[in-house]
């Protein structure tokens, strides 16, 4: 593959033939009928997304002299089922009613419940099977990762990698929780939840896992390349993603209009406006972030002072900065050309997304 373009597109189908794959050998172990349900709602799930972690663990791996091997994308697949099982957690606990504008999984479960007529609390239902989808998923991830077909000498070099991904992704979301909690947030702390929550397991790690898996060892350059290019990428791309969270399209992201806003999402955005809003603003703020029943109109309002303070401004320089060195940090990187290239690419298509 020498046009990147056209490689994002093989890496999805592949990616896509690997998860259809991967779920169809499932089905006969479970023999319950009643699970039924479940096994459904996770290829749904599935089906949709991007597929840029395993496009950064694609170019890891070319990048570090490995050649096209159907195993690798069946080790790629398996990052999609840990972004998925994240996904459904977090709808879980941000309450959100709907992710790629289909109904969340939980709400899922909940109308299952309650069209069936069965006994107790259906949201309680929605939640509890919500949770155990996710865990599924989680568990699948280490499945397909393990059984992916690569050569047992680089799976054994990059599972250390695999591991601390999943642990970071957790600890991730606990900041995330915490941050809500504790109301005020720094730019430090919405910086280092950005990279927490998503940055490294977003790029950073995928990235990681790909030159390692080549290379078969954790050489000192390939840790300096992931942390000079991977969390610049990551944290950009996170910022990019708060920013949709606040002013995306909903027909194009798939989430009601400013959803971040109703869920007292703590982000840069809004540490950054609460550190330049005027006493009123910041009241403003601090009254109606999080609240679940927020209208247009007050979408609008926070959106407005969001512009006002310069955080919109500040977040977007941010990332444009954070870009810039991603791909200043490519330059000397002992990689192929045409990873170069394709990296430097997808950047610039994690961090420029609408959706």
């Amino acid at each position: 593959m020498t046009n990147s373009a056209a490689a994002l597109d093989i890496i999805r189908s592949e990616v896509d033939r690997s998860l259809r794959e991967f779920v169809e050998r499932q089905r006969p172990r479970i023999n319950a009928p009643e699970v039924a349900p479940l096994i459904a709602a996770a290829e749904e799930f599935l089906a949709g997304g991007k597929r840029l972690r395993p496009a950064f663990c694609y170019w890891g791996w070319r990048g570090a002299g490995g050649g096209e091997d159907p195993a690798f994308f069946t080790a790629a697949a398996s990052l999609e089922l840990l972004q998925a099982s994240a996904l459904v957690h977090d709808d879980v606990m941000d309450a959100s009613d709907l992710r790629r504008g289909m109904p969340s999984a939980h709400r899922r479960f909940q109308r299952l419940h309650e069209k069936a007529g069965w006994h107790g609390s259906a949201e309680q239902f929605g939640e509890s099977a919500a949770i155990l989808l996710g865990n599924l998923m989680l568990i699948w991830s280490g499945e397909m990762w393990r059984g992916s077909g690569l050569p047992p000498a680089s799976l054994a070099a990059a599972q250390e990698v695999h591991d601390h991904m999943r642990t970071e992704l957790m600890c991730g979301q606990y900041l995330d929780l915490l941050e809500q909690a504790h109301g005020e947030n720094s730019f430090d702390s919405a910086l280092r939840v950005a990279l927490f929550k998503s940055g490294k397991y977003s790029v950073e790690q995928p990235l990681r896992l790909g030159l390692v898996l080549a290379a078969r060892e954790r050489a000192p350059w390939i840790d300096r390349l992931c942390e000079e290019y991977g969390r610049c990428v990551g944290i950009a791309f996170q910022l990019r993603d708060d920013i949709l969270g606040v002013f995306g399209d909903p027909a194009e992201t798939g989430k009601p209009a400013g959803d971040d806003l109703r869920e007292g999402k703590r982000t840069m955005l809004i540490a950054r406006a609460l550190a330049a809003a005027s006493s009123v603003q910041a009241e403003t703020v601090r009254a109606t972030l999080g609240d679940p029943d927020l209208d247009v109109s007050g979408v609008e309002r926070l959106r407005q002072i969001i512009e006002e303070t310069g955080a919109l401004l500040a977040c977007e320089e941010m990332i444009k900065k954070y870009l810039e060195d991603a791909l200043s940090s490519l330059d000397d990187a002992p990689i192929t050309a045409e990873a170069r290239t394709a990296l430097a690419e997808l950047a610039v298509a994690a961090t420029s997304r609408r959706t």
